[in-house]
């Protein structure tokens, strides 16, 4: 079978787990996720040969995994250092690049379809974003991808934004400035309204656009079934964000409860993304305690310095298993500390000396203007 008969087999699998749990809410069992994720470890074998080079270096050909678990991740640095790729990527159709990285090249995930990147992120958006599904209006203070089309924050809220918006989405970005005048005229307008928004912003953003409300001394009751959706990254170059202190400017600014505020967690790197559960569990929980939880197709391990998983409960770097990563690398390992519970992870932090990256430490340098 030829490589594109091969990717769109994998690809019509992948997609009919997808549309199966968001469509029909039918669970992706682990027998089907493991057969799966093997497969999918084979194609990449075969067509990435980056990978296929750093897998041999730890027995991957002598001894091939037998399960999920086994699969060797890539680390998340090798975006940068290689193309990871089972295509050529001079045909993709899709390239993100990581933000917020010290020096250096960026770190890039090349895609030959949007359509694996689509249904995973719908799917998971309106499991834990839009549970009630509300129709909302889409106010982001995240990247436009008009101006940075290589976001894929901004390009995750673009296709969101057009799809399940109601035609009136606001984009605040403005290269290294924030359009905090413009921003609070919109949520004016909505309160006013009764329209209910939905935030999207990173961390710093929100912080900034925080700061720029409590200077004017403003607030604002948003109409109800408003929520915010807030990406992480809550250490910068010069500025260390406590989640729980900013939730709580962000509740009495909005006029929202806390179990209004999402955190959602994903990267450059992985495909599909994970989100707190509160909206779709009706109820909040203490925010620094809250676990993410993530579609079927999207599986996490917490592994220890030897790369051994670690039983539930114990804290270690997170590995994450994305069968929707089918173009690039189905496991790549990360710096990010956390707990797993079952199928649901708390986020501790960075491991120490890991290096800064992701889209807060690149709004970091935003600038509330008038």
């Amino acid at each position: 079978m030829t490589y594109r008969g091969e990717s769109e087999a994998l690809d019509a699998r992948i997609l009919a787990a997808v549309d199966a749990w968001h469509r029909k809410a039918e669970p992706f069992d682990g027998d089907a996720f493991q057969a799966l994720a093997l497969d999918v470890f084979d194609f990449q074998m075969r067509y990435n040969a980056p990978y296929a080079r750093y897998c041999a270096g730890r027995g991957a050909w002598t001894s091939p995994p037998q399960s999920w678990d086994e699969i060797p991740p890539v680390p998340a640095q090798a975006f940068k250092d290689a193309v990871l790729a089972t295509f050529d990527p001079a045909h993709a159709a899709l390239l993100f690049e990581t933000s917020g990285t010290t020096a250096g090249r960026p770190g890039r995930h090349y895609f030959d379809t949007p359509a694996l990147y689509d249904a995973a992120l719908l799917a998971g958006f309106d499991r834990f974003m839009l549970p009630d599904g509300k129709p909302l209006r889409y106010l982001n203070l995240v990247p436009n991808p008009a101006e940075r089309p290589h976001s894929s924050l901004g390009y995750m809220m673009e296709r969101v934004s057009a799809r399940r918006g109601d035609g009136q989405t606001g984009w605040y970005v403005r290269g290294d400035e924030l359009a905090i005048r413009e921003f609070f005229g919109d949520v004016q307008r909505a309160a006013k309204d009764g329209t209910p928004v939905c935030i999207a912003t990173t961390a710093f953003a929100l912080a900034g656009a925080l700061d720029a409300l409590e200077e004017r001394a403003l607030s604002f009751a948003l109409a109800p079934g408003s929520r915010i959706m807030e990406t992480g990254g809550f250490k910068g170059r010069t500025r260390i964000v406590e989640r729980a202190a900013l939730y709580e400017r962000a509740c009495r600014a909005f006029g929202i409860s806390p179990a209004s505020i999402v955190a959602e967690y994903g990267m450059t790197e992985l495909t599909s993304q994970y989100y707190d559960g509160v909206l779709a569990r009706g109820s909040g929980a203490e925010v620094e305690a809250r676990k993410k939880s993530a579609p079927p197709w999207l599986r996490a391990r917490v592994v220890g310095p030897d790369g051994a998983t670690l039983p539930d409960g114990t804290v270690g770097a997170l590995v994450h298993v994305d069968l929707a990563n089918r173009g690039s690398c189905v496991a790549v390992a990360t710096e990010d500390l956390g707990v797993r519970f079952g199928d649901a992870i708390v986020l501790i932090g960075r491991e120490t000396g890991a290096a800064l990256r992701g889209c807060s430490l690149d709004a970091e340098t935003l600038h509330p203007v008038a």
